[in-house]
């Protein structure tokens, strides 16, 4: 029996940044996000001879160890390793025996969300083979603990429950943890003007965005700085893309990126380097009326609205960085996972 799972990444379309302790607690946060065709995948094989083996495919690491009840946290595959910890300290209570591998479909540090939509995969693997009574919430919030409280890796909150909920999504941040996701039911011909118009760039460079969350966090606890500020107006504009999309404005959405992305510059200094300024600058020269980097920022993937026939104009010019641009549609489900009798 071959047990898999496969969660989806997802575009960060408003309110980035503000799912981030401890501004989403003391300010609340609100993130519009959606998912698209690019994936993390996760894939159980159980054994029988004491062994767990772990295997990432993109990253092409691989370990075999003795099965236990804890794995050592040694900087060598710490998600495969974080999840497994967990599983069985509130689950299964015994060590299993098992070889799990996993696929991610673009680079580490993409800013699409993968160490959480990874996450969420493997969760939702071990949920099908165990039977673990498991929802949406409850796999949304455990792969959260898992990242930012087992591990310690900083970012926020949004990824965790676009990967596990999928489609469109308005999420908003309150204290303790709390998440309200509410799916937006936007027509599809929004939803297909919208995919039309959009480009989706790699800009060939990868980023940790630890350090840039980092930075952010010591910020908010300022609560005058200008990363609070800046956080303040990026969320008015998830609100303001949220009515966009939903009355079928999307001639706006240009509009509001480039408005929102100048103040997401705001909220840290390597949000931006020159390198993704040119880049925007030439995308911009080229048609599209607005864009921003996909994530904490500092490289990894940025997305550009380019009306009526610019998108291919605009491809062109951005080609002329050595990136590239990736082809998607937008994704409706979330986590799905399932079991077969072989590979």
């Amino acid at each position: 029996m071959i047990i898999k799972a496969k969660a989806p990444l997802r575009l960060g379309l408003a309110g980035g940044g503000t799912d981030v302790s401890p501004y989403s607690d003391t300010f609340g946060g609100a993130v519009l996000n959606t998912t698209i065709s690019l994936y993390a995948r996760a894939m159980i094989e159980p054994l029988d001879n004491g062994k767990i083996i772990l295997e990432s495919q993109d990253l092409e690491q691989y370990q075999e160890l003795d099965s236990t009840t804890e794995l050592e946290i040694d900087g060598k595959l710490p998600l495969l390793k974080g999840v497994y910890n967990r599983i069985v300290r509130d689950y299964v209570k015994k060590p299993l025996s098992f070889k799990l591998t996993t696929i991610v479909d673009v680079p580490k540090g993409s800013g699409l969300g993968t160490s959480s939509t990874i996450t969420v995969a493997i969760l939702g693997a071990f949920a099908e083979w165990l039977n673990l009574p498991l929802g949406d919430y409850d796999i949304a919030q455990l792969a959260y603990e898992i990242e930012r409280k087992d591990l310690g890796l900083a970012g926020g909150k949004q990824d965790q429950y676009a990967a596990t909920f999928g489609g469109f999504n308005f999420i908003e941040f309150e204290k303790d943890d709390k998440v309200i996701v509410n799916p937006l039911r936007i027509k599809s011909l929004y939803k297909n003007q919208l995919e039309w118009n959009l480009v989706l760039y790699y800009t060939g460079t990868s980023r940790d965005s630890a350090d840039i969350i980092v930075a952010q966090e010591k910020d908010f606890k300022k609560s005058d700085t200008g990363a609070v500020q800046a956080a303040h107006r990026i969320k008015e504009y998830a609100y303001l893309m949220k009515e966009a999309l939903l009355k079928g404005e999307v001639h706006k959405i240009g509009e509001l990126l480039d408005e929102s992305w100048q103040f997401k510059k705001q909220m840290a200094s390597a949000i931006s380097n020159p390198l993704l300024d040119e880049i925007y600058s030439a995308a911009i020269n080229a048609g599209a009326t607005g864009g921003k980097i996909s994530g904490a920022g500092g490289g990894g993937f940025m997305i550009f609205y380019c009306p009526g026939s610019t998108k291919t104009n605009v491809i062109k010019a951005l080609n002329e960085f050595g990136g590239r641009a990736y082809n998607f549609v937008f994704e409706d489900n979330g986590l799905y996972s399932f079991r077969v009798k072989q590979v």
